[in-house]
């Protein structure tokens, strides 16, 4: 009976101390946690993002004009790589050679009027008729050397258009091919001077032609005068043509 007794209070014990142990695990939290989802806060945070992405979008778009901006203006100041300067500089020179190798007569102001003064003037009245033959053999020279001059001159020109030509063509295809503003004002530039140097081999051969041209004129009016000079001394009593009895058959023993 003792035993009997013993074994039900342990049972009743052990029945009674397994909800003690469990309660832990049963026992409801003291405050439980909830989610709460608002449309209207979701709505504006997103609404906040795409605004700042699109703000992000201009500044990129912005520093990608203003790089674009810069290789604009490197490329407008970058420097024409080719210059024709020296090739134009070397035919002008060659022409200016040319007419200062005139012959007798320069292209002098002071030279011109001292020949018009000795050469050119009034024949003179006390002068010989050698001194007068010599003059107008000076005159002659003069304007077959101002001829040969101007032929000279023209054939130095004729000379530089192939330069010319071959200059024209590159100049083109550097202003075809320039990269900036700069590149193409340079370009055009060095046509114009292009242009400068033609006009100024046009305006030596013109000069040329007319020293030519002066110097048979002016030969022309002095061999008039000459002439003049030469018949007056002729038809002069006493200085002319004297008559005289002329043999023509020697007389025979």
């Amino acid at each position: 009976m003792i035993l009997r007794r013993s074994r039900a209070a342990f049972l009743a014990a052990s029945i009674f101390a397994v909800p003690v142990a469990l309660s832990p695990v049963l026992t409801t939290p003291a405050s439980a946690q909830w989610v709460v989802y608002d449309p209207t806060n979701y709505a504006q945070n997103v609404l906040q993002a795409a605004r700042a992405l699109q703000q992000i979008n201009n500044q990129i778009t912005s520093l990608q004009n203003e790089a674009q901006s810069l290789i604009n203006q490197a490329r407008n100041l970058a420097s024409l790589p080719y210059s024709s300067l020296q090739q134009l500089q070397q035919s002008v020179q060659r022409t200016q050679q040319l007419l200062n190798q005139a012959q007798n007569i320069a292209f002098d102001v002071q030279q011109v009027d001292r020949a018009f003064q000795s050469t050119y003037g009034n024949a003179s009245l006390s002068a010989s008729d050698a001194q007068l033959v010599a003059q107008a053999r000076e005159r002659w020279q003069n304007t077959v050397g101002g001829l040969q001059d101007a032929m000279r001159v023209q054939a130095g020109v004729v000379g530089n258009i192939d330069t010319n030509r071959t200059q024209m063509s590159a100049l083109v295809g550097q202003s075809q091919g320039a990269t900036g503003a700069l590149q193409a004002t340079q370009a055009g530039n060095q046509l114009l001077a292009l242009q400068a140097q033609q006009l100024a081999d046009l305006t030596a051969v013109v000069a040329a032609n007319g020293r030519a041209q002066s110097l048979s004129e002016a030969e022309r009016a002095a061999a008039a005068e000459q002439g003049r000079e030469q018949r007056r001394r002729f038809l002069t009593p006493g200085v002319g043509y004297q008559p005289g009895n002329a043999r023509m058959f020697p007389s025979g023993n």
